[in-house]
């Protein structure tokens, strides 16, 4: 049977002991612990509450949108955010409108890609399950089943990797690292990737890795309901037919598509090993509390002392050479001094101009302020220990004309801040450590405050600079400044 709301919300309450109301407002959304209630919270998706309202389309409108005016998402982006900032599965190579991809991370068509596509998606299914963001869960679960695996093979990926290679295993726990704690990232991760892949497969991996968490947080963030066509059943194609990554299978039109398939014993009762599980102290057992973990933020002499390390680090991998970095950049780009994180994408020339392009569109265009953005983007790295991103929006809100102590300010209350900025800041540091936490409510206050305008390109914003750090600091990038 399928959980309603208020009963998903309520498990959350009653297993873990804690004083969240009932409404499922103010409550993070649960997370399933076994395969079955993943199933029933997948299929319970497809009536999802929409978070955004949309104004009523006018005869234009529609003319404009076609069979897009039925896309809850597609209406976001059109209604609330100029083309060029539209975000993840919006843009292609050169910030060109598209569908599918990562917000200029996630690109699967460069012809330097070495790794499988089923692999690929076993590690989204990951990062996705570790963010507990469910419609992007969902479409894996197809993406598998249409890749060749079994059901019992899709189950293993949530908690017993006993049958994949030494090599898969790594990147799996690399995976869930680098989605749900990238402030541990270090160099022993790195070094334990290099045992099974080269340096261009982990930064392959890293690349597609962002741009899945990228996707996570626009739909967990905009509050997309699951597809309502979307399941297992009937959706394997002929696995001669598996090459194409992007093809849609032929499905029945008499079939009916649902998550809720049959579990076999051995993954009835097995709890998630991939999904953060809290434990009840008092009877010990696992709850469906979604929770960030991170830890308070440090001083601002630690800070300081942190940027100070990372000016002397070596990159963890490999940079292109000024000409090769040079010859990818896009028309426009600052004629200076070529920061590390622009050379660490050309290390993929054929699609570096695109997510080059995406980073400097994210920064420079739109209706958010320059201001607003670097300081959202130092809450963010801040939060995520991601010392190259620190130090970069340091910079940026110096050039701003802020001083130190107002950019250590953000670290505070913030309670000189504006109630819309405020709500916005919230929004922006819950969806960037781990999506699920940012409820209903505080997305209605950010919209009551700030307006659904200013509420999805930070959504937007927040998604590219969440990539960002974990690209970066995963790679070691040396402050430049």
């Amino acid at each position: 049977m399928r959980f309603s709301k208020t009963a998903l919300f309520g498990l959350v309450v009653s297993s873990a002991g804690l004083l969240y109301a009932v409404d499922s407002d103010v409550a993070p959304r649960p997370v399933p612990l076994t395969r079955p209630e993943m199933k029933e919270y997948l299929e319970d998706m497809k009536g999802r509450t929409l978070r955004i309202p949309l104004p009523e389309l006018t005869a234009e409108d529609k003319k404009k949108l076609g069979e897009r005016g039925s896309s809850y998402e597609s209406r976001l982006r059109y209604h609330y955010a100029p083309p060029d900032v539209q975000g993840p599965g919006a843009q292609g190579a050169g910030g060109q409108p598209r569908t599918g991809g990562g917000g200029g991370f996630g690109r699967d068509n460069d012809p330097d890609n070495s790794l499988d596509y089923a692999f690929k998606v076993q590690l989204f299914w990951i990062v996705s399950r570790t963010n507990n963001c469910q419609y992007c869960l969902g479409h894996q679960e197809s993406k598998l089943l249409n890749a060749g695996m079994t059901e019992d093979e899709i189950a293993a990926l949530d908690g017993d990797w006993s049958a994949h290679t030494p090599a898969q295993r790594t990147a799996y726990t690399f995976a869930r690292k680098f989605t749900y704690e990238p402030h541990l990232l270090n160099d022993a991760d790195i070094d334990g990737l290099r045992k099974h892949y080269t340096d261009k497969q982990i930064f392959e991996m890293i690349l597609s890795m962002a741009g899945n968490n990228s996707i996570n947080r626009w739909k967990e963030g905009a509050g997309i309901p699951q597809s309502s066509g979307g399941g297992g059943l009937g959706s394997r194609r002929p696995a001669s037919d598996n090459a194409g990554a992007e093809k849609k299978a032929e499905r029945p039109a008499e079939t009916k598509q649902t998550y809720l398939t049959p579990t076999s014993p051995k993954f009835q009762n097995l709890i998630t090993k991939v999904a953060p599980v809290t434990f009840d102290p008092k009877t010990g057992k696992p709850t469906k509390l979604a929770v960030s973990n991170r830890p308070a933020l440090e001083s601002r002499a630690e800070v300081e002392m942190a940027l100070e390390a990372a000016r002397h680090r070596k990159p963890r991998l490999p940079l292109a050479d000024e000409a090769t970095t040079k010859e990818v950049l896009p028309e426009g780009f600052p004629e200076a001094a070529l920061p590390q994180w622009v050379s660490l994408l050309a290390t993929f020339p054929n699609s570096a101009m695109g997510r080059i392009g995406s980073i400097v569109s994210a920064d420079t265009r739109g209706d958010l302020k320059p201001l607003f953005k670097a300081q959202v983007s130092w809450i963010i790295a801040r939060q995520d220990r991601a010392w190259y991103a620190t130090g970069q929006a340091k910079q940026r809100l110096k050039d701003l004309g802020w001083s130190d102590d107002q950019i250590y300010s953000l670290d505070g209350d913030r309670a000189k801040f504006t109630p819309a900025e405020r709500s916005l800041f919230t929004l922006a540091r819950k969806l960037a450590a781990t999506p699920v936490v940012l409820t209903d409510a505080d997305v209605a206050e950010a919209m009551k405050q700030a307006g659904p305008r200013d509420v999805v390109q930070t959504i937007i914003y927040t998604t590219n600079r969440a990539s960002f750090d974990r690209i970066t600091e995963s790679a070691g990038l040396r402050v430049e400044k």
